[in-house]
């Protein structure tokens, strides 16, 4: 027996020792590869990217295009870039595509720009248009713009159709879809778990809570969303008929139309958009080169020509000491992404944090206006309230405040931009969805299928209110009147704000959504424009003859920022290992499904009452 269980202790040390080693080689490695990392960092010659005379920008944008990108550790970036991990939502900036491209048009080492979409994500039409009117400026350097792709996608051909060149693979592939609102329903899902789902709202357009409790697009959700995303595909296309001389009957909106054309192609994609005037002509890759080499010079890179890449020419042009402006600055607060309770990093709204960003703004003597700039679908109704009220002291301060509306500015976006002094938005900005609701599920009767039942005694009927218990309806009865009571405050603000009557701001609220030009029609933005615009007008409401910008944001630590430095410097000495990545796409489907219940488990609003736009988000 003693031998017996001296073999058992013996194995099991053994195995721990193995797996102690493991874990230990493990770490070991992973430390090698970041001290090689930090040694090549310190290391490397600063200057080995540069713009080589006679070069082609190549605009190799890769990521949805955001105006505030996510905050990501730099240990867990650098880890990703070590290990050539995709990223799961990569993110390019609005402002650093800008900026490349206008630098580039005055830069006499580039001699031509390379639209190469193939990794452009999401993007709303209005910083497609920012982009597009970039290009357009750049082309006036007489330099010419190459846009070339194996296929495009809506967002990547808006881009491209700017191009004095666009040539497609004759493999390729492209098709202008349109605009569209679909999503997943899961009434009969939650009614199969036996789930219990309690739903508070006001607003007859306000379909967030929708999938939770029908299986289908209710007709009201239709009618308003059709509405909005018609008026959006029309601008899309009057750009598009705008940039390539085309009719605006040209687009194939029928299925029996597109097919017919189609058959004149003979089922060929590359021809079907030669034939339509899509693009110019159809070119091979070695046909896309040699036609390059006659601007600049072909050289032995994988691209065969002389060029440089955004990533590499926005490093080279970057200062490392941005402009903090001087004595008279215009402020912009950037509140991007969704509104939560307390402190978020950046790319989420905080009502604690944005709040502090204003309140910061309106501490700084240099700061005379302040431009909000808004791109939300909303979330939190206690956090918009806290941030608005921002809004409120620094109007109080003397200092004039104009918010920026970019692709969405909704419910708890709209709630937070409503007490600037002008709301600017682009034509295309979704907004309006002033509407509220509450939500939540409970599980009795799962847990009583289970065999599970929850029971107690408490001092007063309030409490034990648990997921596991049903629903007192006095209780729903009291949340049902707090939401209609947060809506009430919603529209007394839109219509004090706004100079309506509380009659005049229900009739346009009601959850439904509009578009900017929409929104100015009927009296919710004052003018349309991009962030350039709002600021010039921030600035002549503060008095400024002359002005500087200046970006209140979270700035990180000494230490945050030396590590995020290194690790950005390492990344592009370590030597890649390759990991294989599932392209499944069921897997995308469930990614999709998780992500629709984690936005919904991520809210926090104290009071459980949310501004939110789901249509919003296409």
């Amino acid at each position: 027996m003693a031998s017996g269980t001296s073999w058992t202790k013996s194995l099991f040390v053994g195995l721990w020792t193995l797996l102690n080693f493991l874990r230990n080689a493990f770490f070991n490695i992973i430390f090698i590869i970041i001290a090689i990392a930090i040694i090549g960092a310190m290391m490397a010659d600063n200057d080995t990217v540069s713009v080589k005379k006679d070069s082609a920008l190549v605009l190799n944008l890769y990521g949805d295009v955001v105006i505030q990108k996510q905050a990501v550790d730099p240990l867990e970036e650098f880890m990703a870039e070590a290990f050539e991990q995709r990223e799961e939502n990569p993110e390019v900036l609005l402002d650093d595509v800008i900026f490349a491209i206008n630098n580039a048009k005055e830069d006499k080492r580039i001699k031509t720009l390379v639209l190469d979409l193939e990794g452009l994500g999401s993007a709303g039409l209005d910083k497609l248009q920012l982009i597009a009117n970039a290009i357009d400026d750049f082309k006036t350097s007489e330099k010419p713009v190459y846009a070339i792709g194996d296929y495009f996608s809506q967002n990547q051909y808006f881009l491209a159709a700017h191009a004095d060149h666009l040539y497609l693979n004759p493999m390729g592939f492209m098709l202008l879809e349109g605009y569209g609102r679909y999503g997943m329903y899961f009434k009969t899902a939650l009614e199969k778990l036996k789930a219990t789902t309690h739903v508070f709202r006001v607003g007859t357009y306000k379909s967030y809570v929708e999938p939770y409790i029908r299986d289908d697009m209710s007709d009201a959700a239709k009618e308003a969303n059709k509405a909005w995303l018609n008026a959006m595909w029309s601008q899309y296309k009057q750009a598009i008929v705008n940039a390539r001389g085309l009719e605006p009957d040209n687009f194939d909106e029928k299925l029996d139309g597109f097919l017919a054309k189609f058959e004149q192609a003979d089922g060929d994609w590359a021809q079907y958009a030669l034939q339509n005037n899509w693009v110019d002509a159809l070119k091979t890759r070695d046909e896309v080169i040699s036609e390059l080499t006659t601007v600049v010079e072909s050289n032995k890179s994988k691209r065969g020509y002389k060029h440089i890449t955004f990533k590499d020419y926005l490093s080279v042009i970057q200062s490392p000491f941005p402009d903090q402006g001087g004595d008279n600055n215009v402020a912009i607060v950037v509140a991007k992404g969704s509104i939560l309770n307390g402190e978020q990093k950046a790319g989420t709204i905080g009502g604690d944090s944005t709040a502090q960003l204003l309140r910061q703004a309106r501490l700084d003597d240099s700061v005379k206006a302040v431009v909000l700039y808004v791109d939300s679908p909303g979330g939190s109704a206690f956090a918009s309230e806290i941030i608005r009220q921002e809004i409120d002291n620094l109007k109080a301060a003397g200092k004039p405040v104009v918010a920026q509306m970019s692709t969405y500015a909704a419910s708890g976006g709209y709630w937070i931009s409503a007490s600037a002094d002008e709301i600017w938005a682009a034509p295309t900005t979704v907004t309006g969805s002033i509407g509220i609701f509450g939500m939540f599920m409970t599980y009795e009767n799962t847990l009583d299928y289970l065999g599970v039942h929850t029971d107690g005694v408490g001092t007063t009927e309030f409490a034990g209110l648990t997921a596991t218990r049903a629903l007192d309806p006095r209780i729903g009865a009291i949340f049902q009147r707090s939401i209609e009571n947060g809506y009430d405050k919603f529209i007394s603000l839109v219509a004090k704000e706004r100079n309506m009557t509380k009659e005049e701001a229900d009739s346009k609220a009601q959850g439904r959504v509009w578009i900017g030009q929409q929104a100015l029609e009927i009296g919710l933005v004052d003018k349309i424009g991009y962030l350039p615009d709002a600021v010039a007008s921030a600035a002549q409401l503060a008095g400024l003859d002359s002005y500087d910008t200046k970006s209140i944001e979270k700035h990180l630590s000494p230490s945050e920022e030396f590590w995020k430095k290194l690790f950005s410097q390492a990344s592009s000495v370590v030597g890649k290992v390759g990991i294989a990545q599932s392209d499944s796409r069921l897997m995308g489907i469930v990614k999709g499904l998780i992500s629709e219940f984690d936005a919904m488990a991520n809210m926090n609003d104290p009071r459980g009452i949310y501004a939110y736009c789901l249509a919003c988000e296409l």
